[in-house]
């Protein structure tokens, strides 16, 4: 897998909702009703993404907020993988 330009992760976000780039990575952060509804959204975060192998960095920073990271550490950047990840966790 391959990173991406910077023109594409740019196309990407545009389609993405609230997702941001940062240190080649992109990151985005949920509010959530309260602190039982963002521990079961990292919950859900963690099976789609050990269902597609590929994991990200998950940081709960207030009793309902959840910070979601994705870069592909093997190839030091963003990939396709990335995206993929980013557009299955805004839906569920």
């Amino acid at each position: 897998m391959s990173l991406l330009s910077n023109k594409a992760i740019n196309e990407s976000l545009n389609k993405l909702d609230g997702w941001k780039l940062e240190n080649n990575s992109i990151f985005k952060e949920y509010e959530l009703k309260d602190f039982s509804a963002a521990i079961g959204f990292v919950t859900q975060v963690g099976i789609v993404a050990e269902k597609v192998d590929h994991h990200p960095d998950i940081l709960i920073n207030s009793w309902n907020k959840v910070k979601i990271t994705l870069s592909t550490h093997s190839q030091g950047g963003i990939t396709n993988k990335d995206i993929s990840l980013a557009e299955k966790i805004d839906n569920l």
